[in-house]
C-alpha cells in the first residue's frame, strides 16, 4: 500500500504505511504523569552540584540567588512558549513536529539527528555513568561504572518497551522519590545545619552574572521533552500546557530552595570552594548518615532522568520514521504494548554504546550551543504559526466569522511578541557565550549537526 503524502506549505513528506493491521500509539498518560514527565526531564544530578558552579562566578548571596531566579524566569518563558505550541499542535514528536510544520522537514530532521547522536544520547550516557558512580559508593558491586550504567539503561529500555503506562508509572515513582530527596535536603539543611557567616566576597560584573546563568539555564532545561509524548496523552491540548507550567513552576521553587539552603549552610566562599554542595550540607546536618542519604537521592535522581529520557526521546525518531525520513521499522508500533518499541530500543542501544565507549564527556561538550539554537528556532515557530492562522494583531480582524480559537487562546503566550523575543534573546546569549567559552567544541557540535544535511538529502532521494 502506498504511503500517503502529507503536504505543508508546499513541502511534502511521507507517512509510514498505514493498514488496518497497523497498531497506533495508546493514549494512556494522564495529567499527573505528564507533570512528573516535565519535572523529570529537568531534574537530574546537576542541581546537587551546580549551586557551587554558580558561586564560583558570582560571589554575593544576592547575585547567587538572583541567578537562579533569573534562570527560572527564563525557563518559565520557555515553558509558556511550548505550552502555546502544545495547545495548538499536540503532535507526536513535539519540538520535531513544530519545526517541521513551521519551517521545513529538513530543520526537523536536523533536530532529530542531533537529538539521537549528540543531545539526548550524550546526556543520557553521562547521567547513566553518574548513577553508576553513586550506586557503587553505596553498594559494592562487581561491575565497572560503564557496565553498571549500560545495565541501568538496558533495564529502563525494557520497562518502556512494555508499554507507555508502565514507563510513565516508573517515571512518576522515581520523580516522587527525587522530589522527596530535594525536600529532605532543604528541610534537614534548615533544621539541623548551622548557618555559616556571609563574608563579603570579590565584586562581580555583568559578564560574571552571564557566566553564572549558563549552568543555571542548563539545570532548568528539559521541559520540552514532555512534548514528545503528546500523542500518548489522554487530553494533550488541556493536560500538556498545564503540566508544562505546573512542572516548571515546581522545579523553580525546588531549585531556589536548594540554592538558598546551600548558601545558608556553606556561605558564598564555602559554596564556591566545594565540589559537592548538597553532600556537604547533608553531612553537616546529619553526619555520615546524611551523606549516604543524599548519595542515594542523587542516584535516584539520575535514574529518574534516564527513565524520563527513554520514555520521551524515542517518540521523535518514531515521528521521523513516520515522515519517511528515517528507517521505516523505527515507526513500527507493537500491537501488544502500543509503543514504538523499535525507536525505544534504538535510543537505548545508542546510549549504551556511548556509555561503554566512554566518549560521553567529550560529546556533552558539543551539545550546549546546538540545544539552544533549536530552542530559539522553536520559539520562532510561534511567529510563523500566528501569521498563518491570522492571530497577528494586525490580522485578527480578518479572521472569518465563527472561527473558534478557544483552545488555542487558552494557553497563548502572554505578552507575545515581546516575551517570545526575550526568550529567543536568552537562547542567543547562551549560544554566543558557549561559542566564546569553548569555540572548538561548539564548532564541532555545529559540524556534527550539519552533517545531517547530506543524510537528509539521502533519505529524501529514497522517498
Amino acid at each position: 500500500m502506498a504511503r500517503p503524502a502529507i503536504r505543508d506549505r508546499g513541502f511534502c513528506y511521507l507517512r509510514a504505511p498505514v493498514t488496518g493491521e497497523t497498531a497506533a500509539l495508546a493514549r494512556r498518560i494522564g495529567p499527573f504523569d505528564a507533570t512528573m514527565i516535565v519535572m523529570g526531564g529537568m531534574i537530574g544530578s546537576g542541581i546537587f552540584v551546580n549551586p557551587a558552579v554558580v558561586a564560583r562566578s558570582v560571589h554575593t548571596p544576592a547575585l547567587i540567588l538572583g541567578a537562579w531566579i533569573v534562570g527560572g524566569a527564563a525557563a518559565l518563558l520557555g515553558a509558556l512558549v511550548y505550552a502555546d505550541l502544545a495547545a495548538s499542535r499536540p503532535r507526536v514528536g513535539g519540538q520535531y513536529a513544530y519545526l517541521r510544520e513551521a519551517y521545513h522537514p529538513a530543520a526537523a530532521f536536523l533536530y532529530g539527528w542531533a537529538l539521537l547522536l549528540v543531545i539526548q544520547s550524550g546526556g543520557m550516557a553521562a547521567t547513566a555513568i553518574a548513577f553508576a558512580r553513586y550506586s557503587r559508593e553505596l553498594i559494592p558491586l562487581p561491575l565497572s561504572e560503564s557496565a553498571l550504567a549500560a545495565l541501568a539503561v538496558a533495564v529502563l529500555t525494557l520497562v518502556n518497551c512494555l508499554g507507555v503506562r508502565a514507563g510513565s508509572a516508573v517515571q512518576s515513582f522515581l520523580m516522587v522519590l527525587k522530589i522527596g530527596a530535594l525536600l529532605a535536603l532543604v528541610v534537614c539543611g534548615f533544621a539541623f545545619a548551622q548557618p555559616s557567616p556571609s563574608l563579603p566576597g570579590p565584586s562581580s560584573s555583568i559578564s560574571d552574572l552571564g557566566a553564572a546563568l549558563i549552568p543555571v539555564l542548563f539545570a532548568y532545561g528539559g521541559w520540552q521533552t514532555a512534548c514528545f509524548v503528546a500523542g500518548e496523552m489522554k487530553e494533550p491540548r488541556r493536560d500538556l500546557p498545564r503540566a508544562l507550567l505546573a512542572g516548571v513552576g515546581g522545579v523553580i521553587a525546588l531549585y531556589t530552595l536548594v540554592a538558598l539552603v546551600c548558601l545558608r549552610t556553606l556561605g558564598p566562599a564555602g559554596l564556591s570552594a566545594t565540589g559537592a554542595p548538597a553532600l556537604e550540607v547533608m553531612v553537616r546536618a546529619l553526619g555520615r548518615s546524611g551523606g549516604a542519604a543524599i548519595s542515594a537521592g542523587i542516584a535516584l535522581s539520575t535514574l529518574g532522568f534516564l527513565s524520563q529520557s527513554i520514555l520521551t526521546a524515542p517518540r521523535v525518531y518514531f515521528a521521523m520514521a513516520e515522515d519517511g525520513l528515517f528507517f521505516r521499522t523505527v515507526a513500527r508500533v507493537s500491537p501488544k504494548t502500543r509503543v514504538p518499541a523499535v525507536a525505544i530500543a534504538l535510543q537505548g542501544t545508542v546510549t549504551v554504546a556511548l556509555a561503554l565507549l566512554g566518549t560521553y564527556e567529550t560529546i556533552l561538550r558539543y551539545v550546549v550551543a546546538i540545544d539552544f539554537i533549536f530552542f530559539a528556532l522553536t520559539a520562532g515557530c510561534l511567529f510563523v504559526f500566528r501569521r498563518r492562522s491570522g492571530l497577528c494583531p494586525r490580522r485578527q480582524s480578518r479572521r472569518p466569522a465563527g472561527r473558534s480559537i478557544g483552545a488555542r487562546r487558552a494557553h497563548a503566550m502572554p505578552g507575545h511578541p515581546v516575551t517570545t523575543l526575550a526568550f529567543i534573546a536568552v537562547c542567543a546569549a547562551v549560544v554566543v557565550a558557549t561559542f566564546v567559552a569553548d569555540p572548538l567544541r561548539s564548532i564541532a557540535g555545529l559540524g556534527l549537526t550539519l552533517a545531517g544535511v547530506p543524510a537528509y538529502l539521502l533519505w529524501r532521494k529514497r522517498l
